[in-house]
C-alpha cells in the first residue's frame, strides 16, 4: 500500500482540492479530501493522441523512458512506418517491444499500407489482414485513413477496411489535409472519428461541425499549434493534443506537457486544457488508462504547478516510473528486424538528361507537410541537368530500397545547401532513401552511406561525413534515447551548417515522397503531383 498527498485537479468537477491517494495493487483504492501541506499537484497524465513511434527513431521502450520524464503515460501509435517495411510482422515487433515497459502503448491497424500504389512499399496489409489485426486485443482502432479519395469514391477495399474497424467497435482516425464541404462530409459520414491534419481554423472548425474530433498536432514538422487552439475553449470536449513525429531531439526537450504551457499562456482554462490533454483521448480510443478516480489504474503525475506543469513524478500502474527529470524505467534488449536489399549506385546513376534548364520543382515548407509546385531553372550542362545551388534549385532523388532499380531525380527549393548533400531512409510513407545535395557526386555518396549502414540518415561534405544508422527497418535507432538524440543533433548542426534555413531539415526531407500531402512529391517511380494524383514530368 502506497500513499500519495497533493492538490488533486478533478477535471470532470472543476476543482482543485488536498486530498490524500491510497494505491494498492496497482490501483487506486481510496482517495479522500484531507488537510495537509502539500503544495504540489496531482493530475492525470498526459496522452499523445496520435504519434508513429517511429519518427523518434527509437523502439518503443526508448521512446518510453524519455516521455515518461515529461509526464506522458500513454499514447495512441499508429505503427504506420514500420509497417511499410515489415508488414504485419513490423506492428507486432513495436507491440511486444512496448509491453516490456510500464509505459501504455495503444497501437491501431495501418490502414493504408502501402499508402499508395505510386510507390514501392516492403509490405502490403489488405482488408483481410485488417480484420486480423481488429480481431487482436492489442489493437485498439484503425490507424490513419490516408486514402481520403478512397473513401471519397467508395473504393471496396477501403470501405471493408473501415466496416471491420466498425465491426469491431473500434475507432477509425482520419488524415484528410484541406478536406471541406460536400466531400469532408461524406468523409465523416463513412465512419472517420478524427483528424489531425487541419491546418487551419476555418477547416478545424468545420469538421468539428461535421462531428469529428480535432487533434491540435505540434509535431517536429508540421506545427499546426497556433492555427487551432483558439477553437479549445468552445470545443475542448471534442479536441486531443498529438504531435505525430516527434524527433529524438524534441522529444528530450519535452511532450504533450509542452502544449499545456502554452495554451495556458494563452489564458485558456486549465480545465479545458487538461481535458484535451489528458481525458479525452482515453474516452475516445477506450485505452486501458486510469483517470484519477478510485477504481482506476494508478496512472497519474505530480507537477509543481499548472503553468508550465514541470514533472516531479511519473506513476503508471502505482509505480514510479520517472522522478526529476530521470527515467526509472531500465533499458530491454530487443531484436533488429530490417529489409534492405539494394547495391550501391554510381554517380551517373543521379544524372537527368535534358534540353532545357527549365523544371518543374518542389517548394518545400517550412513547418509544413503541404509543398507547393514551382517553375524553376536548373543548371544545364552537356545535355544533363544538376542543382543551381544559387538560386537554391537542388537535385534530390528517391532511391528504392527493396530491390535495385533506378533512382528517381527530381529538383527542390528551401532546403537551402550551399554544398554537400544529406540523405535519410526515414521517407514518408515507404521509406526508401531521399536525398538532396549540390552535386550528383555528394548526392551519391550521402545515398551510398545509407545503403552501407542498411539504413539511417547522414550528412556529408567531401571526407566530412557524419551518420546516424537505424538498423532496427531502417527508421530507428538501436541505441538509447539520449545517446540517439545527442547524434541527431550533431547531423542536423551539420546540415544547417552545410546551409540548411529549415529547422528541421531531416524531417522536412522524410515528408517530401509524402504522396498523400499535396502538392509535389517525389516517389521512386518519379514526380508525383497530389492535386491531380498523378505522375508528371520534372521536364516542362
Amino acid at each position: 500500500m502506497n500513499m500519495v498527498k497533493g492538490q488533486l485537479v478533478d477535471i470532470e468537477n472543476r476543482r482543485i482540492f488536498p486530498a490524500e491517494i491510497t494505491i494498492e495493487n496497482k490501483k487506486i483504492v481510496k482517495i479522500e479530501e484531507s488537510q495537509h501541506e502539500e503544495k504540489q499537484f496531482i493530475m492525470p497524465g498526459f496522452v499523445d493522441a496520435h504519434i508513429h513511434i517511429e519518427s523518434s527513431m527509437l523502439v518503443p521502450s526508448e521512446f518510453a523512458r524519455i516521455a515518461s520524464i515529461h509526464g506522458t503515460v500513454a499514447t495512441v501509435s499508429d505503427p504506420h512506418e514500420i509497417a511499410n517495411v515489415l508488414g504485419v510482422e513490423g506492428i507486432n515487433f513495436m507491440i511486444e517491444n512496448g509491453k516490456k515497459v510500464p509505459l501504455k502503448f495503444h497501437f491501431g491497424a495501418p490502414s493504408c499500407v502501402p499508402a499508395t500504389p505510386f510507390e514501392t512499399a516492403g509490405a502490403v496489409i489488405d482488408s483481410d489482414a485488417i480484420k486480423k489485426l481488429m480481431q487482436s486485443p492489442d489493437i485498439f482502432y484503425m490507424a490513419e485513413m490516408m486514402n481520403y479519395p478512397g473513401v471519397l469514391y467508395d473504393d471496396d477495399e477501403v470501405l471493408k477496411k473501415i466496416k471491420w474497424a466498425q465491426h469491431f467497435n473500434k475507432p477509425v482516425d482520419g488524415h484528410a489535409p484541406g478536406l471541406r464541404g460536400k466531400d469532408a462530409e461524406k468523409y465523416a459520414k463513412a465512419g472517420i472519428s478524427t483528424d489531425h491534419e487541419c491546418f487551419t481554423y476555418e477547416e478545424a472548425e468545420e469538421k468539428l461541425k461535421l462531428g469529428m474530433k480535432i487533434l491540435v498536432r505540434e509535431g517536429s514538422a508540421a506545427k499546426n499549434f497556433e492555427a487551432l487552439i483558439d477553437l479549445l475553449p468552445q470545443n475542448y470536449e471534442n479536441m486531443m493534443f498529438c504531435s505525430d513525429d516527434k524527433h529524438p531531439d524534441d522529444l528530450v526537450l519535452g511532450h504533450i506537457d509542452q502544449l499545456c504551457q502554452r495554451a495556458v499562456a494563452k489564458g485558456i482554462d486549465v480545465f479545458k486544457i487538461l481535458q484535451v490533454a489528458c481525458v479525452n483521448p482515453i474516452k475516445h480510443y477506450n485505452l486501458n488508462v486510469g483517470l484519477l478516480q478510485e477504481g482506476d489504474a494508478a496512472d497519474f503525475i505530480l507537477v509543481e504547478n499548472l503553468t508550465d506543469f514541470k514533472v516531479l513524478k511519473t506513476y503508471i500502474d502505482g509505480e514510479i516510473v520517472a522522478k526529476d527529470g530521470q527515467s526509472n524505467i531500465a533499458p530491454v534488449a530487443f531484436i533488429k528486424p530490417n529489409n534492405f536489399n539494394i547495391s550501391e549506385k554510381h554517380t551517373e546513376d543521379f544524372k537527368l538528361k535534358a534540353d532545357t534548364e527549365i523544371v518543374r520543382a518542389i517548394e518545400a515548407l517550412d513547418g509544413e507537410l503541404i509543398s507547393n509546385e514551382i517553375e524553376a531553372k536548373a543548371n544545364l550542362k552537356n545535355g544533363s541537368l544538376s542543382s543551381n545551388v544559387e538560386d537554391d534549385i537542388l537535385k534530390m532523388t528517391v532511391v528504392n530500397r527493396y530491390k535495385d532499380k533506378a533512382p528517381s531525380v527530381a529538383f527542390i527549393k528551401n532546403f537551402g545547401l550551399k554544398k554537400g548533400a544529406i540523405a535519410s531512409s526515414v521517407g514518408h510513407d515507404s521509406h526508401n532513401i531521399i536525398a538532396v545535395g549540390t552535386s550528383d557526386k555528394e548526392i551519391c555518396e550521402a545515398v551510398n552511406l545509407i545503403i552501407k549502414n542498411k539504413g539511417g540518415i547522414c550528412a556529408v561534405n567531401g571526407k566530412n561525413q557524419k551518420s546516424l544508422p537505424l538498423p532496427v527497418a531502417g527508421i530507428i535507432s538501436d541505441k538509447d534515447g539520449w545517446e540517439t538524440a545527442k547524434l541527431y543533433e550533431e547531423i542536423d548542426k551539420m546540415a544547417k551548417d552545410l546551409g540548411s534555413t529549415l529547422k528541421a531539415p531531416f524531417m522536412t526531407l522524410s515528408f517530401m515522397a509524402l504522396l498523400v500531402i499535396p502538392d509535389l512529391k517525389l516517389s521512386d517511380k518519379g514526380l508525383f503531383s497530389g492535386k491531380k494524383f498523378e505522375f508528371v514530368n520534372v521536364i516542362k
